[in-house]
């Protein structure tokens, strides 16, 4: 019975994450607003009652491409890894490597959740929720250089989400042409300058 329950589970998975993908291209081409579930069944193949008994509604959905997009960039792995780094410096550009990574990885995510924050402020309260989890993590994340920086905690916090929004890397990398290369040295040199003595 539990080889049963787990084909089901890992059946059911694949399910959600067929309608995730498809369901992400079709935000980004046509907007999260514009999309319909019925379009997301057909992108995906998958039934609408389906789709709607795996998830209820497309919040649900975004929810799903952003998990999936946070795993496949790994960035939670190589943050911890970077802890391991005792060079200060060297573990401010392996940061600059997470973030880089993360945007490359899922840039149409963060604008896809941009956009359903201000149609639905129930996705507008989630956007706020992911905002204060992420600070959190890179207030924890600085205080394991534990008197190395130049500058007081909260300080440095804040030049570390002004350098790593979304809006700079879009800026760079989208409008001006950078590699994403250039973007993550230029990150790395950034937070090193600006952070450590």
């Amino acid at each position: 019975m539990a080889v049963k329950d787990s084909h089901r589970a890992r059946q059911a998975q694949a399910t959600k994450e067929q309608v995730a993908r498809a369901a992400r291209v079709l935000f980004r081409q046509q907007g999260y607003v514009a999309t319909t579930i019925a379009a997301i069944s057909d992108a995906a193949e998958i039934p609408a009652q389906t789709i709607y008994s795996a998830f209820g509604n497309k919040p649900a959905i975004l929810r799903e491409i952003a998990r999936i997009w946070i795993a496949e960039a790994d960035t939670r792995r190589l943050a911890q890894e970077s802890l391991a780094l005792a060079d200060p410096a060297e573990r401010l550009r392996a940061a600059a490597h997470w973030n880089t990574r993360q945007f490359v990885a899922g840039i149409d995510v963060i604008q896809i959740y941009q956009e359903a924050a201000r149609a639905d402020p129930r996705m507008a309260d989630e956007m706020q929720r992911v905002w204060a989890a992420r600070e959190h993590e890179l207030k924890l994340y600085l205080e394991s250089f534990d008197g190395d920086l130049a500058q007081p905690q909260d300080r440095a916090l804040d030049i570390f989400l002004a350098c790593t929004t979304a809006e700079v890397y879009r800026l760079l990398v989208s409008d001006r042409g950078w590699s994403e290369a250039e973007y993550e040295t230029w990150l790395g040199d950034t937070l090193v300058s600006q952070l450590l003595p």
